[in-house]
C-alpha cells in the first residue's frame, strides 16, 4: 500500500493581495475563455453605469483599440477619490485598484443608492488579471494619473495638471499570460451590451469607437425614451408579430419606497410560439432570469387568469397553463434593487428571494387595469391564449395518435451511436449509458442483444445546473440520451413513452467516471426526475479491482473494499493476484458480463429521492454543481485535513 504524505503546516499556502484572482480567475470571472475575457470590460463599464444610475454621469465614451486587445473606458461622473487613506497609507485610487472588497458600494445610500456592483471585486478583478492597467482620474479640478501591471502598482499616483470637469478613465489589456493570448474582444458584442445600456437609462449617451476598423468606427447610443423604445426592438429583431389591436405595449415605472425597490417595464404579446423576457438588475443583465424574472413571469399569469375570471371568458373544452398565457410575450424589465445578492460574482442570476413578491405585487395590479382600461387589446390577448392552449391540445392529441402501439415505433430518429436491444417491451428492455466509444465496445459485444442496449458517450457531458435551456437543447449527447429514451423531458415528458424499463449510469470506477455519473444524474433530477421517482434510473457498479486467491477470484469496487476483502479471505503463505482496471474498455466483454451487465451476477444501486429529503437534494445539487462557487469552496477547505494526496 501506497504511504499517504506528510501534511503539515509547511503545505498551508496563503494566497494575499490580488494573487487568489490569478491562482484562481474562474471564481471571480467565471472561466478564462471568451465570457471572462469580456466579463473583465463589463465590470469597468458597470462601474462607469453606476455613476450613471446614480445621477453622477451622463456619459460613457468606450474605446476598442487597434490591437482588438486592449480598451478604454471614460465617464462624466465624480471621478474615483484620491486622497489618501490614513489606515492603507495610501490614496483610495490604488487601494480600490489593489485591494478585494474595496469600494464605495457596501453602505447603500451614502456614496450609492444602488449598484450593479457589490463585492467590492470588480476593479481589483480587472487589474490582477491585465498586464497593465492605468487609470485616470479628473477631479477637484486637478488630473490624477496611476499605472499597475498585474495588480501592482508601478510607482505612485501622479498630479498631471489642472483639469475641466470630472470623471474616470481606465485603459486596461486582459493578460494573455492567464487567457492564452488568442482572445481579443468581439467589437459586435460590445456595441450590442453597449447599446442594451443606453436602453435601461433614458438620458445617457453611450460612444463607441472601434479602432480595429479602417477608417475607426464610431457609434453613439442614446435612447431617450428608454425601454419604451428598446421593446419595438427586441420585437423587429426576431421577426415576432404583434398581437392584434394596433400592437399595444404595456408599460409601466413603479417604485416601492418600503421595499426600496424600483422597477420599468414594457411588455407587448406577439404571434411567436415561445417568450422572450430580457431582464436586468441595477442595469447589469442577467441572462439566466432570477427572482425578478419569476416574479414577473407569476404576475402575468395572475393578471390574465383574473381577467379571464372578472369578464367570464373562460374557454370550453381547454384547460390554460401557465405557458399558454406567456407564450409570445416579449419584455424588458429593469429592476433597481437596494441589496442585489447575485448567484455569482458574473451576476448572471438574481438570487433575492424577497424581490419575487415584491416585483408580483407592483406588476400585477397594473397589467390587470391596463387589461380593463383597454377591454380590446386584453380580449385579443385572452383569445392568443386560448388558441395556444388548443394548438397545444391539438398537437398532444396528434402525437398520441401516432405514438407507437407497440414498442417499435420509437425506433424513428434514434441516435446512430446507440446500439438498440430487439425486444420491444419496455419491462424487459435495459439501456447501459457508458463512458467513451472504448468502453462501449467492450458493453455491446458482452451484452444481451434481445434485452439490453448500448448508448456511447464522449467526454464529459453537459452541467445541467449551469446550462440555459437553449444549450441543454443544443447538446448532442443530452439530446442523444433524451432521443433514446423517447419520452421527452422537462414539463413534456411522458413515461408511458419511455423505451427502457432500467437505465444504468455505466461509468469507469474512477473519480472521472463518478463525475461523470455525478453529471448525469443531475440532468435526470432537474430535467427528467419521473424517472428517478418511479425508479428507473441506476447507477452500475463495475468492479476497480480482480482479486485472484488461489482458485477463487473476487470484484473489489474501490480501495476500501479491495482492503476489507484481503483482510476476510487472506490465507497464511496465499499471495494475491491483484489486476486494477483503469476503465470498462479495458475489460473483456466475458468480465464486463460478469460483473456489470448480467442481471444474475451483476451489483447496481437504484438512485432515489425520499420526499423529505426533495428539498436537501435540491439544495446539495445547487451548491455542489451551481455556478457559485463558494459551497464547494466552503467544502474543501473544511475537509482538506482529510486529504492524503491530492493531484492538481
Amino acid at each position: 500500500m501506497a504511504q499517504a504524505s506528510k501534511y503539515t503546516g509547511e503545505d498551508i499556502q496563503v494566497l494575499e493581495g490580488l494573487e487568489p484572482v490569478r491562482k484562481r480567475p474562474g471564481m471571480y470571472i467565471g472561466g478564462t475563455g471568451k465570457d471572462g475575457y469580456h466579463h473583465l470590460l463589463w465590470e469597468i463599464v458597470d462601474n462607469s453605469i453606476d455613476e450613471v444610475i446614480n445621477k453622477h454621469a451622463s456619459k460613457v465614451e468606450v474605446t476598442l483599440h487597434k490591437n482588438g486587445k486592449s480598451a478604454t473606458v471614460e465617464d462624466n461622473g465624480r471621478g474615483i477619490p484620491v486622497d489618501m487613506m490614513p489606515k492603507f497609507k495610501k490614496s483610495a485610487l490604488e487601494v480600490i485598484f489593489t485591494t478585494l472588497h474595496s469600494g464605495g458600494k457596501f453602505e447603500r445610500g451614502k456614496s450609492y443608492a444602488v449598484s450593479g456592483g457589490l463585492h467590492g471585486v470588480g476593479s481589483a478583478v480587472v487589474n490582477a488579471l491585465s498586464s497593465e492597467l492605468v487609470a485616470t482620474v479628473k477631479k477637484d479640478g486637478e488630473r490624477f494619473e496611476m499605472t499597475f501591471q498585474r495588480g501592482e502598482a508601478k510607482g505612485k499616483l501622479k498630479k498631471l495638471g489642472a483639469a475641466r470637469g470630472t470623471g474616470t478613465t481606465v485603459t486596461f489589456s486582459p493578460d494573455d499570460e492567464v487567457f492564452g493570448g488568442k482572445l481579443s474582444f468581439d467589437a459586435d458584442l460590445i456595441a450590442e451590451r453597449l447599446e442594451a445600456k443606453s436602453y435601461l437609462h433614458g438620458g445617457l449617451e453611450i460612444i463607441f469607437h472601434d479602432e480595429t476598423k479602417s477608417p475607426v468606427a464610431t457609434q453613439t447610443f442614446a435612447h431617450p425614451q428608454g425601454i419604451a423604445e428598446f421593446l419595438p426592438k427586441l420585437v423587429a429583431d426576431r421577426n415576432k408579430t404583434p398581437v392584434p389591436v394596433n400592437g399595444a405595449v404595456f408599460y409601466m415605472e413603479k417604485k416601492d419606497e418600503e421595499a426600496r425597490l424600483g422597477i420599468e417595464l414594457a411588455l407587448q404579446w406577439t404571434e411567436a410560439t415561445d417568450d422572450l423576457i430580457k431582464s436586468y438588475v441595477n442595469s447589469v443583465p442577467t441572462p439566466d432570469g432570477g427572482t425578478h424574472d419569476a416574479g414577473l413571469r407569476s404576475a402575468i399569469v395572475k393578471a390574465i387568469r383574473n381577467y379571464i375570471a372578472t369578464h367570464k371568458l373562460d374557454p370550453k373544452g381547454v384547460t390554460l397553463t401557465a405557458e399558454d398565457i406567456r407564450e409570445g410575450v416579449v419584455a424588458v424589465l429593469s429592476t433597481y434593487v437596494h441589496d442585489p445578492q447575485f448567484q455569482s460574482q458574473t451576476k448572471n442570476r438574481l438570487n433575492n428571494p424577497e424581490v419575487a413578491g415584491q416585483v408580483e405585487a407592483l406588476v400585477r395590479p397594473a397589467l390587470e387595469n391596463y387589461l380593463n382600461a383597454n377591454p380590446n387589446w386584453g380580449q385579443a390577448v385572452v383569445a392568443r391564449t386560448i388558441i395556444a392552449a388548443r394548438a397545444r391540445e391539438a398537437s398532444r392529441a396528434a402525437a398520441q395518435q401516432v405514438s407507437r402501439k407497440t414498442a417499435v415505433s420509437h425506433r424513428l430518429n434514434l441516435p446512430g451511436k446507440l446500439a438498440d436491444c430487439s425486444s420491444t417491451d419496455p419491462h424487459e428492455s435495459e439501456l447501459f449509458i457508458v463512458e467513451g466509444d472504448s468502453a462501449g465496445g467492450s458493453a455491446k459485444q458482452g451484452r444481451d442483444r434481445k434485452t439490453q442496449a448500448i448508448l456511447p458517450l464522449r467526454g464529459k457531458v453537459l452541467n445541467a445546473e449551469q446550462a440555459s435551456g437553449q444549450k441543454l437543447l443544443a447538446n448532442k449527447e443530452l439530446q442523444d440520451i433524451v432521443s433514446a429514451l423517447g419520452c421527452g423531458m422537462g414539463d413534456t415528458i411522458e413515461l408511458g413513452k419511455l423505451r427502457y424499463g432500467k437505465i444504468f449510469l455505466m461509468m469507469d470506477a474512477d473519480a472521472d467516471g463518478h463525475h461523470i455519473a455525478t453529471l448525469l444524474m443531475t440532468f435526470f433530477f432537474r430535467h427528467m426526475r419521473p424517472l428517478i421517482d418511479q425508479g428507473h434510473v441506476y447507477l452500475a457498479q463495475p468492479p476497480l479491482y480482480r482479486i485472484d486467491i488461489g482458485k477463487q477470484t473476487f470484484w473489489a469496487l474501490d480501495d476500501l473494499h479491495k482492503e476489507r476483502l484481503l483482510k476476510a479471505n487472506m490465507k497464511a503463505n496465499s499471495k494475491p493476484n491483484i489486476t486494477r482496471f483503469k476503465g470498462l474498455g479495458e475489460m473483456n466483454p466475458d468480465t464486463l458480463k460478469q460483473t456489470t451487465l448480467d442481471p444474475k451476477s451483476r451489483q447496481a444501486l437504484r438512485v432515489t429521492v425520499k420526499d423529505e429529503e426533495r428539498l436537501s437534494t435540491d439544495r446539495v445539487i445547487a451548491e455542489l454543481m451551481g455556478k457559485d462557487v463558494a459551497a464547494r469552496f466552503k467544502l474543501i477547505t473544511e475537509n482538506a485535513a482529510e486529504i492524503g494526496e491530492l493531484d492538481v
